[in-house]
């Protein structure tokens, strides 16, 4: 297990299991500068002389749940075309600009977003920044790169979903839990979704989305300001704003009214599993707070409640966890667990029931939320000692929850809550009525009677109650 440690202010290192003061410690502020240029491009940057290095984050505001129907996989396929040619550079020529000079670059594509970064030796910041403004203004968008980068898409599907033994219930999760979202949809995609796509319909794709006024720069590390806005007026400004329509999600996902369960098969599954998700708000409400802590008591650790409990105490589980996925538009409360050898899905089932139903009878304790405070409080300071976790944090304040200026407020935030929040969002929000139980199963155990999903060789059964 990972060695957790939690650094102050003063510079002071404490092991994570120590007793801290959270209230106490204060989150350090980040002064960022916010501007935007006339193609509606956003920029926000924070001068950290920490480091002769330099981070730039750049957010796309794109992301799986923005793929066309019946088209999965095309903000993940993009996330890879962008590493192809331009106009002016070669195919993965940002890996000689970055690796070569000693930095390093990555790219995710994420539900609401798809994000790149490199981080480099700050003397080469000018070259990067021209690079990003370069795969902005003029990706080569051709059958060739289109079909390359598909078939790189379909073997990571292939090697992270239909390989290893759980790969298809993560995806079952999802498919069952959200009705009307897009969210439902497989965000690295699916084999026949991309081999029904074509050229035009790769290309209509990018004009709509990777345009200057869905794009959001972060730079962070160690630059003159002057110096940046310079050079991002030369590199970016010129590229032109669309006149086309930018297209947002704007699907609600109807309350839940009642508990449905599904029956998921797959080959090769060595142990069975079990999952509830629960309908909550988005990560922007004013709960995320508190279902994040209570993610954190319940499975963070073997500590936690739900090790200690179906783990270790009961055996009953090899695993037991739980997790606040909050996404721009909703978020599911997700408990997963995998079930002994020589038990039964249903006693998992009773075990996680009994847990929560003991967060809603009483309290947590408060040793429990000075710890769960603590271990947020350690991986939030963790991430904001690098430029890039710097820049992701600056990011995703701005283009998921809205506000860049949130950045400095979510310590805060998740200081303040109290165990009568944790206790009434548990009371509201994982309830009967909005619970739905997946089992996913052998292959060998599907009823003769049911048919297969091709795309993933698992169905789904039962019915609602």
């Amino acid at each position: 297990m990972r060695r957790c440690l939690f650094t102050l202010m003063g510079g002071a290192v404490i092991a994570a299991g120590a007793s801290i003061a959270c209230a106490q410690t204060k989150m350090p502020q980040m002064a960022f500068r916010d501007r935007t240029l006339k193609n509606g491009l956003r920029v926000l940057s924070v001068v950290d002389k920490s480091s002769p290095t330099v981070t730039i984050n750049v957010w796309y505001h794109v992301g799986s749940k923005d793929d066309p129907d019946h088209r999965s996989g095309f903000a993940h396929l993009f996330e890879h075309i962008m590493f192809k040619s331009t106009k002016n550079m070669k195919a993965e020529m940002m890996d000689r600009l970055t690796e070569d000079v000693g930095g390093n670059n990555n790219a995710t594509t994420q539900d609401d977003a798809t994000i790149y970064y490199e981080t480099i030796p700050a003397n080469y910041l000018e070259t990067l920044l021209w690079a990003e403004a370069e795969r902005l203004a003029s990706l080569t968008v051709d059958d060739e790169n289109f079909k390359s980068e598909r078939a790189v898409v379909e073997e990571e599907y292939r090697q992270s979903v239909l390989a290893p033994p759980n790969g298809r219930l993560f995806v079952a999760i999802a498919r069952d839990s959200w009705n009307l979202h897009p969210y439902k949809r497989e965000g690295i995609g699916s084999i026949e979704d991309l081999e029904a796509a074509t050229i035009d319909d790769v290309i209509k794709f990018h004009n709509t989305y990777y345009r200057p006024d869905n794009a959001t720069v972060v730079v962070v590390g160690d630059f003159d300001q002057k110096q940046l806005d310079t050079w991002v007026d030369k590199y970016f400004a010129p590229i032109p704003k669309p006149n086309i329509g930018l297209p947002r999600v704007n699907v609600v996902e109807p309350a839940r009214t009642g508990e449905k369960r599904f029956m998921e098969y797959a080959p090769n599954v060595p142990l069975k599993g079990v999952a509830f998700t629960f309908l909550v708000p988005s990560t922007k409400s004013d709960d995320a707070p508190a279902l994040r802590m209570m993610a954190t008591i319940l499975s963070q650790g073997r500590s936690s409640r739900l090790y200690q409990s179906l783990v270790y105490q009961q055996q009953l589980a090899t695993s037991a966890n739980a997790q606040a996925d909050l996404r721009e538009d909703a978020g599911m409360f997700n408990f997963t667990s995998f079930v002994a050898n020589g038990k039964k899905p249903e006693d998992v089932e009773a075990a996680l029931n009994a847990e929560i139903k003991k967060l809603q009878d009483a309290p947590v304790s408060a040793a429990e939320l000075e710890k769960a405070k603590n271990q947020i409080l350690t991986g939030q300071l963790r991430q904001r000692e690098t430029s890039l976790g710097k820049s992701n944090a600056l990011g995703r304040a701005a283009v998921i929850l809205g506000d860049p200026n949130l950045v400095n407020k979510d310590l805060d935030r998740l200081q303040a809550v109290t165990a009568a929040d944790i206790q009434r969002v548990a009371r509201k929000y994982l309830t009967a009525n909005n619970r739905y139980v997946i089992y996913y199963l052998p292959e060998s155990e599907r009823p003769k009677s049911t048919s297969i999903n091709p795309s993933i060789n698992s169905t789904k059964g039962g019915a609602s109650r």
